[in-house]
């Protein structure tokens, strides 16, 4: 049986479902990232065999290419969301669309020279539930 994956942007014009397994899942530390995704990495899956079903919103993907590099982005023309986009032959998928739970878990972090001078020992930082004021 063929793996299915949901998934959809923040507001929800976006919908789509991944048809096939992923075979990476790389967090990337690299300034390009970190830049794309405001956090202290991007968090993406791949594969080279899965593809993409668009369910809802296809129209409302934008794809933003960095001039003169291979870096891209597509995201919710509405709301912002990353969203999934074919990038040299691989489906590329922020893992955060991901609706449905999936089993994978990171291979490796990537460009960890690179990486912000706060993500460190993040796993020491006091844990809670929601926010407090």
């Amino acid at each position: 049986m063929t793996r299915t994956t949901r998934g959809s942007c923040l507001c929800g014009t976006a919908t789509f479902r991944v048809i096939g397994d992923f075979e990476a899942f790389y967090l990337c530390h690299c300034g390009r990232c970190r830049k794309d995704t405001g956090s202290a990495h991007g968090a993406n899956l791949f594969s080279s065999s899965a593809t993409i079903e668009w369910l809802s919103g296809e129209d409302c993907v934008r794809t933003y290419h960095l001039p003169e590099t291979r870096h891209s982005k597509s995201f919710c023309g509405e709301c912002g969301s990353a969203l999934p986009r074919v990038e040299g032959g691989s489906l590329v998928v922020p893992a955060g669309s991901l609706d449905d739970r999936i089993a994978i878990r990171p291979d490796a972090h990537i460009f960890v020279a690179s990486r912000a001078e706060w993500d460190d020992k993040l796993e020491d930082v006091p844990k809670r539930n929601a926010f407090s004021e």
